[in-house]
């Protein structure tokens, strides 16, 4: 019997042996957050697929979106790949899986990573029970906001009861934090505008003078930042007033712009660039870009879900 039990293993290790390296089990397959250690901030995201036997990596490097990486390899629990794009921030990332955490380097900067979380059900259009609104805006006063980037200006002001920001200036946290809750917005563009508007810090909903495009809809206005296109192009055109209403639960999104569903109980997939941090879980401030084009604010009101069908839930 033991030379029986013997046999098979040892042909089993000799089958394995002949499969192909993407064939064989990748510790790296599906998806991580990648958190740099301090002073460096963001979040990095990184997934790992199996094409045809051979690694495919899409690899997120903290602002913009994700691209496929160039050169990878994969020799056990390492993997190394060449940050893909035309960019001249194309670092080298070498990482090492440990069980249920990955570490290493992008470019000389120290990462660790762990996977992001297994949401459970959720829906955006349930009926929910509401807190008391937070006004974050009221036409007078910027209080409830501090900035992003500690170092540099606000390079916002409030005028004609509205705040706006001056051409590439910081970007705008609020001092609470929120989880599941409804934002109302008011603001308008000026011509070839970008914004966006972070849920939780993590999540950015696209904030874009696109009107009457239909290109490029992943990364168009109220898109859920190169992940999940808005139903419908409902933009105004620069220098008009715009309504949002969006409504977060777990990771599920509704939302209407300028009265028009946009988003119907969307998923979530994954962090977007930009993100604050990889806290998935946790509550998160509310940020609004200012690093672009100028834009105006004019309500910003949070509401907070209490209670009803809707508590956040993970598996």
């Amino acid at each position: 019997m033991r030379f029986h039990i013997t046999g098979f293993f040892a042909l089993a290790a000799v089958a394995m042996a002949a499969l192909p390296a993407g064939a064989q089990t990748n510790p790296f397959a599906g998806a991580w957050n990648i958190t740099p250690e301090a002073p460096a901030a963001g979040v990095y995201w990184l997934e790992v697929k199996d094409d045809g036997g051979k690694p495919a990596v899409m690899f997120l490097n903290r602002g913009g979106s994700p691209v496929a990486a160039q050169d990878v390899k994969l020799s056990g629990n390492d993997l190394s790949f060449m940050v893909g794009g035309t960019g001249q921030n194309r670092p080298t990332v070498t990482l090492h899986a440990s069980g249920k955490t990955i570490s290493g380097t992008v470019g000389t900067t120290k990462v660790t990573g762990e996977r992001p979380p297994a949401w459970g059900a959720c829906d955006a259009n349930a009926k929910h029970t509401f807190g008391k609104p937070v006004v974050l805006f009221d036409g007078k006063s910027m209080d409830p906001w501090g900035i992003q980037v500690k170092d540099k200006p606000m390079m916002w002001s409030v005028a004609d009861g509205a705040m706006t920001n001056e051409s590439h200036g910081n970007n705008l946290i609020s001092k609470e934090k929120f989880k599941d809750f409804r934002l109302d917005a008011e603001y308008k563009l000026s011509p070839k505008g970008n914004s966006g508007i972070y849920l939780r810090g993590r999540y950015e909903m696209q904030v874009l003078d696109d009107a009457g495009r239909t290109d490029d809809r992943e990364h168009g206005h109220m898109s859920i930042y190169s992940a999940k296109a808005p139903l419908v192009n409902a933009s105004k055109p620069a220098g008009e007033w715009q309504t949002v209403q969006i409504t977060i639960v777990g990771n599920c999104v509704s939302a209407t712009l300028n009265g028009q569903k946009i988003h119907d109980n969307s998923k979530i997939t994954r962090i977007t660039g930009g993100a604050l941090d990889a806290k998935e879980t946790e509550p998160g401030p509310i940020m609004i870009q200012g690093d672009h084009e100028v834009v105006w604010f004019r309500k910003v009101v949070v509401t907070p879900i209490t209670g009803g069908t809707s508590a956040t839930k993970t598996q």
